[in-house]
């Protein structure tokens, strides 16, 4: 039985407030930050998949990944667009998204693990023409371009957990995205440690704000705000 949380345990600000619109939090270093943690967790994802068949947990739920979806269709993504999951864990987006009719599709992950529990599940829906790679985004080299669709489900959220390499990893990181992406490519990202503003500062250059994307609100304190936020960027000039 799959895992659904639209809150995981990765968060380390559960409660996205209005209010609060700082650039940065100091959220300190975390396990949650390291290889090490990924690479455990989806070999043991692995090893119970091997056993029962059970692809391990949907990072932030299947919820996420149909909002993410419902946005490909409104947007007319086309099926042949190279789409990319970045961070894709356990392939479990690749395979919805496979599912949805989307044919080039490529998955990458640093976790050999990973790489190795997702094409373990495509193999087992008989997609074995979805491409997953072992390959860490915040150090690809150039290797990937020229795609249309970049998306990113707690991936930017785990790259602020390193102890090792907190801003260096978000410069990293948008270099990457901007290599990645065409121009006019577009860039889907659903995060629980960063609110809508802070991800409107820090993806503020080469890339055009498009839509946010409906999330859960709630209340608590006083104040109104959401758990995850889901934001949709284009890559311009």
């Amino acid at each position: 039985m799959d895992v659904e949380r639209e809150s995981p345990d990765g968060c380390q600000n559960n409660f996205n407030s209005e209010e609060n619109n700082e650039s940065d939090f100091d959220y300190g270093p975390s396990k949650l930050g390291t290889k090490e943690f990924w690479e455990a967790s989806y070999k043991k994802e692995l090893e119970t998949f091997k056993d029962i068949g059970d692809v391990g947990e949907i990072w932030f739920g299947e919820e996420s990944m149909k909002r993410v979806l419902r946005w490909m269709d409104e947007a007319k993504i086309p099926e042949n667009a190279a789409i990319l999951d970045i961070g894709t864990g356990n392939g479990a987006f690749l395979l919805e998204m496979a599912k949805h009719g989307y044919r080039n599709l490529t998955g990458v992950d640093y976790s050999a693990s990973s790489v190795e529990l997702a094409k373990n599940v495509l193999q087992a829906e008989d997609l074995t023409d979805v491409t997953v790679k072992e390959m860490d985004f915040l150090n690809c080299d150039g290797k990937l371009k020229g795609f249309d669709v970049c998306i990113d489900k707690g991936t930017f959220d785990a790259i602020i957990l390193n102890p090792d390499n907190f801003n260096d990893g978000k410069k990293l990181y948008i270099q990457s995205l901007k290599e990645a992406l065409k121009c006019d490519g577009f860039f889907a990202i659903t995060s629980c440690n960063w609110t809508r503003e802070q991800l409107l500062d820090r993806f503020s250059e080469g890339f055009e704000f498009v839509q946010e994307l409906p999330t859960p609100r709630f209340q608590f304190g006083g104040k109104t705000g959401n758990a995850v936020t889901a934001l949709i960027f284009k890559r311009v000039h």
